[in-house]
């Protein structure tokens, strides 16, 4: 009952930040639920309710989308998700997650030093192809895409939106190739289930936040949610070993 009560915690909290931010769910609720589920379990439920949010918020969104650089993402992806299907059934998940801990660490320290680029067909190419990788493989594309909008200064509008329509694109097709790679569970999808009454509320919630929500704040959140991700996976990874 316990563990329930904090998986509902981790889901609700982490709905509240995708909603307000367009990257928390995954970021946050990823490495929460790793204490809590098996690997496997944990990526699945996390990419079922990312599903969920994306879909409930695009049409609410879509004119704030940048289709000519979503379409880029999505190709890039496409070449990204064989390698991370390989690294969901090869590579061991701690080792893993100790690699991305450090890439999210470094590259909070980037963007707090104010490092700025611009944005290029190759690099929205190179980062829609990271995304997928990382889909597959632990079911968090939001890393790439959160450093890329902020490293080029992406409004806040655009980059939730755009985000969110990658997301129904690249979870929906990282949910079939995991299902057929290594199957699924009910006690998945009865979790998923029972975690949608706390992902609305989030929504509601994370809609009224990102109203009062500006530029400067938003760069804040977006620290911050680097930052304490990667500590906090690099701790996790090390003690488990």
């Amino acid at each position: 009952m316990e563990d329930f009560f904090v998986y509902i915690c981790i889901i609700f909290v982490a709905s509240i930040l995708q909603t307000s931010t367009g990257f928390g769910f995954s970021i946050i609720a990823t490495p929460f639920l790793l204490m809590l589920f098996k690997p496997q379990e944990a990526i699945q439920i996390n990419i079922i309710l990312s599903l969920i949010i994306s879909g409930a918020l695009i049409m609410k969104l879509k004119k704030d989308i940048d289709i000519h650089l979503l379409k880029k993402l999505v190709l890039g992806s496409i070449i990204g998700l064989p390698f991370g299907g390989l690294v969901y059934l090869s590579i061991d998940i701690s080792t893993f997650k100790i690699i991305i801990s450090i890439i999210l660490l470094i590259l909070t320290l980037m963007l707090f030093f104010n490092i700025r680029f611009k944005s290029t067909t190759t690099r929205d190419y190179f980062i829609g192809g990271i995304s997928g990788l990382l889909t597959i493989s632990i079911g968090m594309p939001g890393p790439p895409l959160l450093i890329y909008f902020a490293g080029t200064n992406t409004v806040k509008e655009k980059t939730r939106a755009t985000t969110l329509a990658f997301y129904l694109f690249i979870y929906f097709i990282s949910l079939v190739s995991q299902i057929f790679l290594t199957g699924t569970d009910m006690s998945i999808w009865r979790s998923s289930l029972y975690a949608i009454p706390a992902v609305f509320i989030g929504l509601i919630i994370g809609q009224v936040l990102f109203k009062h929500l500006n530029q400067k704040i938003f760069g804040i959140f977006t620290y911050i949610l680097l930052g304490c991700t990667g500590i906090f996976l690099l701790i996790d990874s090390i003690l488990s070993r």
